[in-house]
């Protein structure tokens, strides 16, 4: 007796057998293996599929990132500002100190210069007299 296959029972039978393993792959999970990578770096993570991004966020999302940004920018622009001046006050600050330094000093050189002209014209005039006195 030979069994006769009609292209209906086929489908049938392949359906079936189709739902079977499908029902049954979801109970039992199998592990992925990732095998090894191609160009022999195992030590880096395993790459995901591209999926680009660009252009699905909202005008309004954007917006708002890009005001906050500016706000950001806007507070760290502050921050150096005040930084910098702090530190030029402080140069001037030592600058100011060198310069009254640098005047005090000159002022007591004068006055040492002054003080042994002085002492030098004494003496010129002690001479004087003893020689017009002898």
């Amino acid at each position: 007796m030979a069994v006769m296959w009609t292209f209906q029972g086929v489908t049938d039978s392949m359906s079936t057998l189709l739902a079977s393993t499908s029902a049954a792959a979801p109970t039992a999970k199998v592990p992925q293996i990732a095998g090894h990578r191609k160009n022999g770096k195992q030590w880096h993570p395993t790459r995901k599929a591209f999926r680009p991004t660009a252009g699905q966020t909202s005008y309004a999302k954007r917006a708002t990132k890009t005001a906050q940004q500016a706000e950001v920018k806007k507070l760290e622009t502050e921050m150096k500002a005040e930084k910098e001046e702090e530190r030029q006050r402080r140069i001037q600050a030592i600058k100011d100190k060198r310069a009254a330094r640098g005047e005090k000093e000159r002022f007591e050189k004068m006055a040492e210069k002054m003080h042994a002209k002085r002492v030098e014209r004494l003496r010129r005039r002690e001479k004087r007299n003893k020689l017009l006195k002898s």
